[in-house]
């Protein structure tokens, strides 16, 4: 069974930066392609950053130029570096991992991420 673990994340100034890692252990990391989602109180979840299992890069309009997803298949690990945060990135963010082989999805459990003075 897969396991989706995510660390890091919490409090931090506008303006700041944070670095989110996810892990993700059951079945070989290379063949999922992993994202980050995020969902802010009242809002439906929205795509924050994708990345395939050959390394391509997706990100949704309102993190580009500030936020970089990267993947390190080594540890089995994809990274979520967050810069020039804004109160508007406060949300619970999620890690997902989908698999290239089955197409089945895998959720990490959520980390509150706050922006604020």
């Amino acid at each position: 069974q897969e396991r989706v673990v995510e660390s890091g994340g919490g409090l931090v100034q506008p303006g700041g930066s944070l670095r989110r890692s996810c892990a993700v252990s059951g079945s070989i990391f290379s063949t999922y392609a992993m994202g980050w989602y995020r969902q802010a109180p009242g809002k439906q979840r929205e795509l924050v950053a994708t990345i395939t299992n050959g390394g391509s890069t997706n990100y949704a309009d309102s993190v580009k130029d500030r936020f970089t997803i990267s993947r390190g298949n080594a540890k089995n690990t994809v990274y979520l570096q967050m810069n020039s945060l804004k109160p508007e990135d406060t949300a619970v963010y999620y890690c997902n991992a989908e698999s290239v082989i089955t197409g089945k999805d895998y959720w990490g459990q959520g980390t509150q991420v706050t922006v604020s003075s």
